[in-house]
């Protein structure tokens, strides 16, 4: 089932994230959080450090993680993860991908460690410029595993605006779709004009692996969208 709260603007979007996901820790402060990179979760992390949360008992899980980075790499999603949401809210518990050599060993025991857990709490994510999640490419099935991926060009596009000169690695780690689809709770962030045509793509047609986001319809999904990605201008975009 999908909610959808449709704010004025990136910065309401944020506040308005940060207060679900603060309502949440409060209620279980041992919650698992599947934690996304990416533009528009920055200003939710950042809301959230300003706040007076206790997060010491919460344990973060890393969505996804390109493959062969070292840690001190600046293209490491594990470092952009450290500094905008581990450090800031003094997290002590981390789930990572990508912490041994062999990659396959990689996501079996990041998937044991998950299941240790009890699985994830609340999954916070952003939407691909093609309806990935994480590094979910298309074509991708909701019982997709975490697993290494090839990115497509419009991610590598994509993601080509975060690191200058510093070329994007095309391979990756990913949590897998099941992983997400099993989470009690995902909110999809989803700002600007440029994300208008697949956030309704993946909330008005049915469910396709064309489209990975589209499983989330099936999933206990909240979207906080900002107008400018629903393309409405009063009123609600998604009755």
């Amino acid at each position: 089932m999908v909610g959808v709260e449709v704010l004025e603007d990136a910065d309401t979007l944020a506040e308005r994230a940060a207060d679900l996901i603060g309502d949440a820790l409060r209620e279980k402060p041992s919650l698992s959080v599947l934690v996304a990179t990416g533009h528009t979760p920055m200003a939710t992390y950042a809301e959230l450090a300003r706040r007076d949360l206790d997060a010491s008992a919460l344990t973060a899980v890393q969505l996804d993680e390109y493959l062969g980075l070292g840690e001190d790499d600046p293209r490491s999603l594990w470092g952009w993860m450290r500094r905008s949401f581990v450090e800031p809210l003094g997290v002590k518990q981390v789930v990572r991908l990508g912490e041994v050599p062999d990659p396959d060993e990689g996501c079996r025991r990041f998937e044991a460690q998950v299941a240790a857990l009890g699985g994830i709490d609340l999954a916070v994510l952003g939407l691909g410029p093609n309806g990935h999640l994480g590094f979910n490419e298309p074509p991708c099935g909701p019982g997709a595993r975490t697993r290494v991926v090839t990115l497509t060009p419009a991610s590598l596009a994509s993601n080509a605006a975060y690191w200058g000169d510093l070329p994007v690695p095309t391979r990756a780690l990913t949590a897998g779709m099941d992983v997400i689809l099993g989470a009690g709770r995902v909110i999809l962030l989803v700002s600007g004009v440029h994300k208008r045509d697949i956030l309704a793509r993946a909330l008005r047609e049915p469910p396709t692996p064309e489209v990975p986001a589209s499983w989330l319809q099936d999933a206990n999904t909240t979207v906080l969208a900002d107008r400018a990605a629903c393309g409405v201008t009063r009123g609600p975009a998604f009755p």
